[in-house]
C-alpha cells in the first residue's frame, strides 16, 4: 500500500452542520459507554461527504474530539482506509481497479482514457468535475474491467464506453450504473443463465423457480 498523507493545503476549521451534528450524536449513542470510538468510521464518512468528498485535518480533529479519542488514533483510521480521500477530489471521483482480472480485460486502456481526459493520477480537472486514482480491488472481477465513481460501480467497460461515460458525467447527462453491456449481475457474458435456471428462474432474474413434487 502506498503512503497516504494529508493534503498540504488545509481549511482553517471544520464543523458538522446542525443536521450532521444531530446525526453524529445519534450514531454515537448506538454504542455503550466506553465504546463510542466504534463510531469513528461512520463519523469520518459523514465528514467527508459534507466536505466535498475529501477529509481535511480539521475534520479528523473534530471527530477525535467528539469521540474523546487521541487525534493520532483517528488519523490512523483515516490514512489506512482508502475510502477516505485525503486530498481534494472532483465531483465525480473515478477509482479505476488495477487488480489482475481488470488488467487482463482492459484496465490499462481505462487508465489511458483517464490520463487523456482528466490528467495524471490525482489530478482534479479545472472545472472541478473529474478526478481519478487507481485502486485495488473493487471485487467485481467477473465484470472486469470495472471502476467506482463516487458510490456507484460501472462494469464491463471498454475504452470507448468509458470515455462516453465520463463525458456524460462531466456534461451532467444521465448515465447507467452497473454493467455497460446490459448483462444482469455476473451472468455469463453473451447470454442469460442456462444450467441454473431451476434455481434462478427461466429468465435468470426472477428468483427460485417453482418446483412441483
Amino acid at each position: 500500500m502506498s503512503v497516504r498523507r494529508l493534503a498540504e493545503i488545509q481549511p482553517a476549521s471544520f464543523a458538522f452542520t446542525p443536521e450532521n451534528q444531530a446525526w453524529a450524536e445519534k450514531e454515537i449513542a448506538k454504542y455503550p459507554p466506553g465504546r463510542q470510538a466504534s463510531a469513528v468510521i461512520s463519523l469520518l464518512w459523514r465528514a467527508q461527504a459534507q466536505h466535498d468528498g475529501w477529509l481535511p485535518k480539521p475534520a479528523i480533529e473534530a471527530v477525535a474530539d467528539m469521540l474523546d479519542m487521541p487525534t493520532i488514533r483517528v488519523l490512523e483510521v483515516a490514512t489506512f482506509y482508502t475510502m477516505f480521500n485525503l486530498e481534494p477530489v472532483g465531483r465525480h471521483h473515478v477509482q479505476v481497479c488495477g487488480t489482475t482480472p481488470c488488467v487482463l480485460r482492459g484496465a490499462e486502456a481505462i487508465k489511458h482514457v483517464c490520463r487523456n481526459r482528466i490528467g495524471p493520477e490525482g489530478t482534479v480537472t479545472e472545472d472541478g468535475k473529474l478526478s481519478w486514482v487507481e485502486t485495488e480491488c473493487l471485487g467485481a472481477c467477473c465484470n472486469a474491467p470495472a471502476v467506482q465513481i463516487n458510490e456507484d460501480y460501472y462494469e464491463d467497460l471498454t475504452a470507448e464506453s468509458f470515455a462516453k461515460l465520463i463525458d456524460d458525467l462531466a456534461a451532467d447527462r444521465p448515465v447507467r450504473t452497473g454493467s455497460q453491456t446490459g448483462r444482469t449481475s455476473s451472468e455469463p457474458q453473451g447470454g442469460p443463465l442456462t444450467a441454473l435456471t431451476t434455481l434462478y428462474g427461466a429468465d435468470g432474474k426472477s428468483g427460485p423457480a417453482s418446483v412441483k413434487g
